[in-house]
């Protein structure tokens, strides 16, 4: 008994006729006889009573067609979800978003998730770069964004859609560093709290090597968060100067420090390098690029001395 020969059965009931229904199948006449002889040989009993040109259900045929009908329907909705989960369309998306990455993607994801994508189930994770990773091999995840600068070379983990975003030190607009009229030292910045997320070892060397051991994460730092967004709100009501990506804070000022930071965040995709993807990735994967580059066009301005 195949399912074939189901919807062959059900479509004879449906049309009433061998006529009509091998038409409607694109089969010959004898083909679809074939078929429903087939079916009744397997099931063991006549399915319809052959009243000349006509026919009718069988008792046996009557039983039978309830149980054929759910088992068509089923598999329609079946092939129906295949398609679904194959486009992306339904089923679930398991991402790892750290810190940074979290606060400029969280929203937008959701939103276009809501907007486009209704059915399908998000589930966005937050936390480092090492436990989102882990959470990766474990296959909880699909894909984490992460900083790949926080990440050891590994064969069972590749990196797609990279993306920089410049970062520096934060203040609001009107912090007393912005009022000064020039650029500030590192030491005028270390005059007041310093916020920042865990940095990696290499942005760490990075600023050593630009201002000096006065700029050692482990004693500037005197504000440490997980959360970019936590970091932020700080800087926002207070003096304090958050050091992050620029376009996490778009209401907030860069200092002109001298000499100057430049540095920049590196980020990526990061999926398990032996592991058949997800389909709904396909969506991250296409709007991830529109995403950050929305970003990229929002950063704050530098102070100057004016407000």
């Amino acid at each position: 008994m195949t399912l074939v020969q189901l919807r062959h059965f059900v479509a004879l009931v449906d049309m009433g006729s061998f006529v009509q229904a091998s038409t409607a199948l694109f089969l010959t006449q004898p083909a679809l006889t074939r078929s429903i002889r087939a079916l009744e040989d397997e099931l063991g009993g006549a399915l319809f009573d052959r009243l000349g040109r006509r026919i009718a259900l069988t008792p046996f045929g009557h039983e039978v067609l309830a149980r054929a009908r759910r088992l068509v329907s089923d598999a329609e909705a079946l092939r129906q979800a295949g398609k679904g989960l194959h486009a992306g369309l339904i089923g679930q998306l398991r991402v790892g978003l750290s810190s940074a990455p979290g606060a400029l993607l969280s929203t937008p994801l959701m939103l276009h998730m809501a907007e486009h994508h209704p059915r399908l189930q998000v589930r966005i994770s937050r936390g480092n770069t090492a436990v989102l990773l882990d959470a990766l091999r474990a296959q909880h995840l699909d894909a984490a964004i992460v900083d790949i600068r926080d990440m050891r070379p590994s064969a069972d983990l590749q990196v797609a859609l990279t993306f920089e975003l410049a970062a520096g030190f934060l203040v609001r607009q009107d912090h007393p560093l912005t009022l000064m009229g020039r650029a500030v030292s590192l030491e005028e910045v270390r005059a007041y709290p310093v916020a920042s997320t865990p940095l990696s070892d290499e942005v760490a060397r990075l600023m050593i090597n630009r201002y000096g051991p006065l700029a050692n994460p482990d004693d500037m730092v005197t504000l440490r968060c997980d959360e970019t967004l936590s970091i932020v709100e700080v800087a926002r009501r207070s003096d304090a100067v958050v050091l992050t990506v620029n376009a996490v804070a778009e209401d907030l000022i860069q200092l002109d420090v001298s000499p100057s930071l430049d540095a920049q965040g590196r980020f990526g995709m990061v999926t398990l390098a032996q592991r058949e993807e997800a389909p709904a990735l396909r969506i991250l994967r296409e709007q991830l690029p529109h995403w950050t580059g929305a970003a990229l066009s929002g950063f704050p301005r530098v102070a100057t001395g004016k407000t």
